[in-house]
């Protein structure tokens, strides 16, 4: 899964596309680096990043989405947004998509409704807190243990609306670096008990000060993530 950040406000500088020709500029590159799956995001998640409104996040995005339908039908489409509205916004525009959301429907409660009624495929990503205090530094007493009863809790959601959902540990959000790392280590018991895909974003995380993104890759794949998220 490449990364095109459509803001100015994104950490990683090379993941800013703001504008027509930067969008297709990036999306062309992803593309011949062999990426098949692009997420597009208006709202960037970095700690202390500004919240955007929906007016705004829309505004960004529309005139994007309309580029792809003409110029990237080839590829497959992942949103990164947690409000049901643009994604019902963006299915009238270019169909089917992914969802990307960071909150797992936390942030808007009419998400899971939305998802399931337009049958579309879904991340669900654990963190702890709301968008202001997601990278706050939370106390787990068992990290693994408290990650999985998460996914316990939305896989019943989940099952009970007929959503095809993936995974997302969430790698950096609401975690210290050695408890992300912790997750990664232990990535096959969510495999194993979920037999879901399982996605994993380490691109420019903290933790990669700590271990090489190779090394984070290495690991989440052996663990059993299906798909990387990377810029």
């Amino acid at each position: 899964m490449g990364v095109v950040n459509v803001n100015d406000d994104s950490f990683f500088a090379e993941s800013r596309a703001a504008g027509a020709e930067a969008f297709m500029a990036r999306v062309n590159s992803l593309k011949e680096r062999g990426i098949r799956l692009i997420d597009i995001g208006a709202v960037s998640s970095r700690p202390g990043a500004e919240y955007v409104g929906e007016a705004e996040e829309w505004r960004r995005l529309e005139p994007v989405l309309q580029i792809w339908s003409r110029e990237f039908s080839d590829l497959e489409l992942s949103i990164d947004t947690f409000r049901s509205r643009i994604v019902k916004r963006a299915y009238d525009l270019v169909g089917r998509f992914l969802v990307n959301d960071i909150s797992a429907g936390a942030e808007d409660l009419n998400m899971l409704g939305t998802v399931s009624f337009l049958g579309l495929p879904y991340v669900a990503m654990h963190r702890r807190g709301d968008f202001s205090s997601m990278h706050n530094d939370w106390h787990y007493d068992d990290v693994v243990e408290e990650v999985l009863d998460y996914f316990r809790v939305f896989a019943a959601q989940a099952d009970a609306l007929d959503i095809d959902w993936i995974l997302d540990p969430g790698i950096g959000f609401s975690k210290s670096s050695k408890e992300s790392l912790t997750l990664l280590r232990n990535l096959s018991r969510f495999r194993d008990e979920f037999h879901r895909p399982i996605l994993v974003g380490v691109a420019d995380k903290r933790i990669t000060k700590v271990v090489s993104q190779d090394e984070l890759h290495r690991l989440a794949v052996q663990g059993g993530a299906t798909i990387l998220r990377v810029h």
